[in-house]
């Protein structure tokens, strides 16, 4: 499996502080069955971390990784704030898409509301040939109160991530209650680990695999945990299947 969620580089965020704790989360996700990580580290200012340094420490940490013989290769990306300016920004060669091919964008919104401005960005995004992937929309607390909020933004062309601890209980009951709801709706298209350190979300990987298989039986839990993934690194072209808008 691909993680495409992660906060592995050393000293970009919250995530790991250090290259020691960066080379465990690697182990770690190895231990979890994961085979790749794109390295997402969040970016909430318009200047840091840069698309270049982001790269950059990718490069070192897979040199890191290499010089310790373990073959785990890490990719690229950025955890953009959803920002009015993320269209122009991107016109401007200024974010990381993920691993780099100019394809696929992980955007994260507040967990507390939906900007006004979300449609718009996407949109815009989208207008420009990338696809925006919403990071752990079951976190967010108007898409608990509403499951149409983002049944509308993917109906207009974005994906959506899942964080695995959110299917096992590692977040509070109501996010785990709009996870599976999510899944069973045809919202989500990724698991993702959102690993901060080598504890934490990492563990619950596996189990939130084994449950999003249970919930979307083989054939579309093996699209959302290997197909796609693999699609997105590569920069290709992911197809989605059938939406279901919850009852009201």
């Amino acid at each position: 499996m691909i993680d495409i969620h992660s906060h592995i580089l050393p000293g970009l965020d919250d995530g790991a502080a250090n290259m020691d704790e960066a080379v465990a989360i690697a182990r770690g996700a190895l231990a979890s069955g994961i085979k790749q990580i794109v390295a997402t580290p969040h970016v909430r200012t318009r200047r840091y971390p840069s698309k270049e340094t982001i790269l950059d420490a990718t490069s070192n940490l897979q040199k890191e990784l290499q010089k310790k013989g373990i073959n785990f290769p890490v990719l690229p990306g950025g955890e953009y704030r959803i920002d009015p300016e993320l269209p122009q920004r991107f016109s401007k060669g200024e974010l990381l898409t993920i691993n780099d091919k100019g394809r696929y964008l992980l955007v994260e919104l507040p967990d507390a509301y939906v900007p006004d401005y979300t449609a718009a960005v996407l949109n815009d995004l989208q207008a420009q040939g990338v696809t925006p992937i919403i990071a752990h929309p079951e976190r967010n607390d108007d898409f608990i109160r509403d499951h149409s909020r983002l049944y509308e933004l993917v109906a207009h062309g974005a994906l959506a991530q899942l964080t695995a601890g959110s299917l096992t209980g590692f977040y509070y009951p109501e996010i785990t209650v709009a996870a599976r709801a999510f899944l069973e709706q045809g919202l989500i298209h990724f698991l993702g680990s959102d690993a901060h350190s080598a504890s934490g979300q990492l563990p619950h990987f596996k189990p939130g695999a084994r449950e999003t298989m249970r919930v979307l039986g083989e054939e579309q839990g093996h699209r959302v945990l290997k197909i796609n993934p693999q699609r997105v690194v590569r920069g290709e072209f992911i197809e989605v299947g059938e939406l279901k808008k919850k009852a009201t």
